[in-house]
């Protein structure tokens, strides 16, 4: 029981934790989504190395990750600003040329990471960017002005 307690807990925190530290380029994941991830290996890790072995425990705790994980997505789906806190909302980084500097310090990107973003849809200066999104998986969009 002591393995469910920490699983649901541990799920809560890590959720938390990589809403406060924020979205990078880059990256594939949600938040929620690494969460998911590195708290089921933590559990199978504490099952393989930790006191307890249990593997009664280890599958607990693995399965209580998951329901917590649907229950979350249920409640995502239900509650769209319970969805917001949970994964956060797209950011304008650029919007007509002009750079959007609260925001870019909000998520600690410089333009720097959209430029690279950009280059990697064949736009090689700002006069080509209508918009640059970072988005909720921490990937930056890039929506090319009409020639």
């Amino acid at each position: 029981m002591y393995t469910l307690i920490h699983a649901v807990l541990g799920y809560l925190f890590m959720t938390l934790m990589m809403r406060i530290l924020k979205r990078r380029p880059g990256a594939q994941l949600t938040p929620f989504e690494f969460v998911l991830v590195f708290l089921v290996g933590g559990v199978i890790i504490l099952a393989t190395v930790g006191d307890d072995r249990s593997i009664t425990n280890c599958y607990g705790g693995v399965i209580a990750i998951c329901l917590m994980h649907r229950l979350i997505n249920r409640a995502k789906l239900k509650w769209p600003r319970f969805a917001d806190l949970v994964d956060g909302k797209p950011i304008v980084l650029l919007a007509n040329g002009q750079w959007q500097a609260y925001s870019m310090k909000q998520a600690h990107i410089d333009d720097n990471d959209v430029m690279a973003a950009a280059r990697g849809k064949n736009v090689r200066n700002l006069d080509g960017i209508k918009y640059a999104v970072l988005e909720r998986n921490g990937g930056i969009s890039i929506i090319k002005k009409s020639s």
